[in-house]
């Protein structure tokens, strides 16, 4: 036996591809989402396994769940045997979660036998075994030509067993039995002190053994799973949270290890033309995770709401996950911005999951995650806030890693708020999301003149270019818009302090410019003074000419008459020159 365990419990590392030799086991496809996954196929076909677990960890929906994925999914008719629920219980139990056990019955393709077992009754009639089960589990898996049988659950019906070596040869010709009429069972098991099962054996001789958990971490359930053993099948090995709700049970693989996801291309724009302006190729990279970081009331969720208006006008698919307010409650908030997020859920573009913190554990939340936007295909999700989930450091930093590497191997775009400046995930610890996150958005209320202003940067974008300014912004009913913030000798002004700056500057450029026309002014008197002035003296020069040749003009003239006399007195004197 040892020997044999030893070789049934091999495993591989988890989310590993399944090795060549897993496809040499046929194997049964459960329908669960997660499982079927972590066990490369689903529970080994035509054998018996073993779910085992405390009281409501999940048992009996797990292997009614796998009935009925069989019956409506992949045409394996199944029987339920019940020991211990009569069969309108049964069906009434799982009717919340969409399960017409009735009508399946109805169709023939499922069958429910509860089988009462009572140790007074066994007492009386002496020696106890299991012949006439068989020949009751025959005769319902003849009727339906059943491939899938449930037995739930195995402490009952081994109840009237004194002796453990008749108790260990009865359990070895059940599952003998169930492996020669190459039936692939489910057998539900109670967890026992100490070990697996109530009776210490059921984990031997079966093929297979999954253990659920249901904990309680600080008042909060999380459920989990383990695949024990597996023969002649590799599986994964690590614990797996999963989920019981509404829409039935899903499991939650843990997420590669490996960052060997392709990237997605092209670029997305955040429907705010400010902040597009502030990163060189108008907008952030496709598929990257965004953190949008500060204390309340700067602006957070309305900046998501505009970034999930874009997306959806392009015609994608958002999901927004918020843990703080309602779905409504933001889209009446986004209205005051200008944008109609209603119409985008009324369209199927736009979904909302709110839920408190609290509701669940860090784990269960991830699996809540992963089944919606499986089912949703986003291709933008956002997490309003992220700092509100709450847990112990390790699982904190380990929750977000695995939820930023799902959304990444899927290349969704995804946007983070946290209420922490600093990026950090809690108060008390020095965890941060930030050195996870392709770019950092971070928000800042800043008082001044007895009021507070809005503003933004961008620490980091991986991959491009970005403005390092601080920018302020405003909100108002024609949506979200950037302006500059002023920076100067006292700082950076916001607000009205900026609006009184910039009146004090206008001011004093309206003087000078009053100053430089005055001195332009002068400048045009005085010349025309000087013109004046050279013009009088013009004149004067003039005058003085005209006298000058005047003067000149009658002082030839003198000349001249001078000399005609000096001939005309030497003509009378009677000499000649």
């Amino acid at each position: 036996m040892a020997s044999e365990s030893s070789v049934s419990e091999s495993s591989v590392s988890d989310d590993a591809s399944p090795p060549e030799r897993a496809s040499v086991l046929p194997k049964v496809a459960t329908g669960i989402d997660g499982f079927d996954a972590i066990t490369f196929g689903g529970l080994p076909k035509g054998r018996p396994s073993l779910v085992c677990g405390a009281a409501g960890c999940g048992k009996t929906l797990f292997a009614t769940t796998f009935l009925v994925n069989g019956a409506t999914r992949f045409d394996e008719p199944g029987v339920f045997m019940s020991f211990e629920e009569r069969a309108e219980d049964l069906v009434a139990n799982v009717a919340s979660l969409g399960y017409d056990l009735d009508g399946l019955v109805a169709q023939g393709k499922l069958a429910i036998d509860h089988v009462r077992v009572e140790r007074s009754e066994i007492e009386e009639t002496g020696e106890y075994d299991l012949e006439g089960l068989f020949i009751r589990l025959g005769f319902a898996v003849d009727s339906i030509g059943a491939k899938r049988v449930v037995l739930d659950t195995i402490e009952t019906l081994f109840a009237g067993f004194s002796d453990e070596t008749v108790l260990r040869a009865e359990l070895r010709r059940l599952f003998g039995w169930i492996k020669d009429r190459g039936l692939t069972a489910i057998i539900t098991g109670e967890r026992g002190d100490g070990q697996l099962t109530r009776q210490g054996m059921e984990e031997y001789v079966s093929d297979c053994v999954v253990l659920l958990d249901n904990r309680v971490e600080d008042q909060i359930t999380t459920r989990r799973l383990r695949v024990v053993k597996y023969r002649g099948s590799a599986h994964g090995t690590n614990e797996y949270p999963f989920l019981i709700d509404a829409e039935g049970i899903s499991v939650l693989p843990v997420t590669s290890a490996d960052l060997d996801y392709r990237i997605a291309e092209g670029f997305i724009s955040t429907g705010i033309p400010g902040l597009d302006a502030m990163l060189e190729p108008g907008g952030f990279h496709r598929g990257t995770s965004i953190l949008i970081s500060g204390e309340a009331g700067t602006g957070k969720t309305m900046i998501t709401a505009s970034m999930i208006d874009a997306a959806c006008a392009r015609g994608e698919r958002c999901m927004a996950f918020v843990f703080e307010e309602s779905g409504d409650q933001i889209t009446r908030n986004a209205r005051s911005i200008g944008l109609d997020l209603a119409r985008h859920v009324e369209a199927g573009l736009l979904r909302f999951e709110a839920a408190r913190p609290s509701l669940y554990g860090l784990e269960m939340h991830l699996a809540r995650m992963h089944r919606d936007i499986d089912r949703f295909d986003p291709a933008l999700v956002v997490i309003d806030p992220l700092s509100a989930l709450r847990g112990p450091p390790a699982e904190l930093q380990a929750t977000m890693v695995r939820m930023i590497d799902m959304l990444k191997s899927r290349g969704i775009t995804a946007v983070f708020t946290s209420l922490r400046e600093d990026g950090e995930i809690d108060q008390g610890s020095a965890i941060g999301v930030s050195s996870l996150m392709d770019a950092w958005i971070k928000l800042l209320n800043v008082e001044a003149n007895g009021e507070r202003a809005r503003t933004l940067y961008v620490i980091k974008a991986r991959g491009m270019r970005h403005s390092n300014q601080l920018r302020e912004f405003t909100m108002s009913s024609e949506g979200i818009a950037l302006v500059d913030a002023y920076i100067g000798p006292a700082g950076v002004l916001t607000g009205t302090a900026r609006v009184v700056q910039e009146a004090a500057e206008a001011a004093a450029a309206l003087r000078r410019a009053q100053e430089s026309r005055r001195r332009q002014r002068e400048a045009v008197r005085r010349r025309q003074s000087l013109e004046r002035q050279i013009d009088e003296l013009r004149a004067n020069l003039e005058a003085v000419e005209e006298e000058e040749a005047v003067l000149l003009s009658e002082d030839e003239m003198r000349e001249a008459v001078l000399a005609s006399e000096r001939r005309t007195l030497a003509t009378r004197r009677g000499g000649t020159k």
